[in-house]
């Protein structure tokens, strides 16, 4: 058996596409690229591939990172070839590189991951630069997300790492952001907008970076 760790970015005519559809495209790339994939043992198989954080759907990203497993051996610039043929428009492979069989799983090694958003601006630049120094400082942001389950409530500040001004013009204001990303939580871009004193949802989300520890 082999271990594969392929990069990719996922662009705009993809973005509302969700977790599980994901997965069903990944499967048919691989199976039209004659790929041998591994699978589980028992009564429903599924093929081995696991991803480091799901994307939210409406998100585009750079680097998303996904662990495939294989019954035999192939060289990765032959299965980067084989499967880049066959993957739809809007994903691009960038790397494939071997990983050891009993190394962690991608998703215990998640730890940050950073963004660029881009939001209308409601704001003067002064303005959003104090609001940025102002939710770094503060030691807790009480939150209330609403879920189909009820109301969740917690603190935001621990999710949120880093944040950074990168460019304002007259009609938007792009922003940079490291929130955690790991089993203990999950910031949202939108959520730390929010917080920012941003009224309206984020027109563009971007992810670029995925940290591992």
């Amino acid at each position: 058996m082999q271990r594969l760790r392929i990069s990719f970015s996922r662009g705009e005519n993809l973005k509302f596409l969700s977790h599980l559809d994901l997965i069903r495209l990944w499967e048919r790339t691989f199976r039209r690229a004659n790929i041998q994939l591994a699978y589980s043992e028992g009564f429903t198989p599924h093929a081995k591939i696991s991803f480091a954080a799901p994307l939210s759907v409406g998100t585009t990203s750079q680097e998303e990172l996904m662990d495939v497993f294989l019954t035999g051996w192939c060289a990765p610039s032959v299965f980067e070839c084989q499967m880049s043929e066959q993957l739809p428009v809007g994903i691009h492979a960038t790397d494939v590189k071997i990983i050891g069989i009993e190394e962690a799983s991608l998703q215990s090694r998640v730890r940050f991951a950073e963004y660029v958003v881009e939001s209308r601006n409601e704001t003067r630049n002064k303005t959003i630069e104090v609001a940025i120094k102002e939710l770094l400082s503060s030691k807790e942001i009480p939150w209330q997300h609403q879920r189909d389950t009820g109301c969740k409530t917690y603190d935001l500040r621990p999710l949120v790492d880093d944040i950074w001004l990168i460019e304002i013009e007259e009609l938007s204001c792009t922003i940079g952001m490291r929130l955690l990303c790991s089993t203990k939580g999950a910031g949202r871009p939108e959520q730390v907008t929010k917080a920012l004193g941003f009224a309206e949802h984020p027109f563009r989300i971007h992810r670029t970076k995925l940290i591992l520890n």
